[in-house]
């Protein structure tokens, strides 16, 4: 039977691969490759050199996929979310089924870790819900931004006997922030392209109770990798700035960061 290995790549460091991944890598006969246009054409690129890299039998396929662009013409969010996933698994349908012989097997590198904030496995499943081709699936987990993050800060994810929140930028800039923000919680922000950490910043002005601290990574764990650190008020215009030129230079960007009161424990 067919199988699908979906492996996580890493934050974007060849290193960051996992023994089991490259292990994962050399089963592998196809490798599908998504294009997502020239200016992150770098992200297709890394995937590229991880293969060369990793394999030692030159003989595997890649096989470049144009990714769909989400239709802005759907305006709930979740609907032209669910548009894009169910527009990605017809476009993963036909391929398992035309480029991928009955005893192959494909491969998906994933950009951090299949689990946080990425689409593969759902439209793995859209797939397995069509029901034209049959096939198993394998999934090899990954090193996230967020562990680079706090491996290039130094700082523990957690507080002791803490929480953790991991949510989105858009989560953040619906106002979640101040509760979310309680005295011992830590609350992990990913997909932010609005800088919505403005938006914290602007309710805590710098006062003498302001305690909230970010700790920002962009490119983490990458020979890029740019990283800023301290109360949030003082530096959320830096980071701002700096986050526009990176983007500018790079024509891409993938940032995260940590809000937390206090200096805690």
């Amino acid at each position: 039977m067919r199988r699908l290995l979906i492996i996580g790549m890493g934050a974007g460091n060849p290193e960051h691969l996992t023994l089991q991944a490259v292990r994962a890598l050399n089963q592998v006969d196809v490798f599908f490759v998504l294009d997502k246009g020239e200016q992150k054409s770098d992200l297709a690129r890394l995937r590229k050199e991880i293969c060369a890299r990793y394999i030692d039998d030159p003989s595997f396929r890649t096989v470049d996929v144009t990714d769909p662009v989400r239709d802005p013409g759907v305006a709930d969010y979740g609907a032209r979310v669910d548009k894009w996933h169910r527009e990605r698994a017809a476009i993963f349908d036909a391929l398992l089924a035309q480029q991928l012989g009955e005893d192959d097997v494909g491969a998906l590198l994933v950009w951090g870790d299949p689990s946080l904030y990425d689409s593969t496995l759902r439209v793995v499943e859209h797939v397995r819900a069509l029901g034209n081709v049959s096939f198993d699936c394998e999934v090899i987990p990954g090193i996230t931004s967020v562990q680079a993050l706090t491996a290039s800060h130094q700082i523990p994810l957690n507080r002791i006997g803490g929480a953790v929140h991991i949510t989105t930028g858009r989560k953040l800039a619906e106002g979640a922030a101040q509760t979310l923000l309680s005295e011992r919680d830590n609350v992990v922000v990913m997909l932010d392209g609005e800088c919505a950490f403005k938006r914290v910043a602007a309710d805590n002005p710098g006062a003498e109770d302001d305690d909230v601290e970010i700790f920002w990574a962009a490119y983490a764990g990458t020979e890029r990798e740019i990283l800023l650190a301290g109360k949030l008020s003082a530096i959320a215009g830096e980071i701002e700035r700096v986050r526009a030129e990176a983007r500018a230079e790079h024509g891409w960007i993938m940032d995260t960061y940590v809000l937390r009161r206090g200096s805690g424990d």
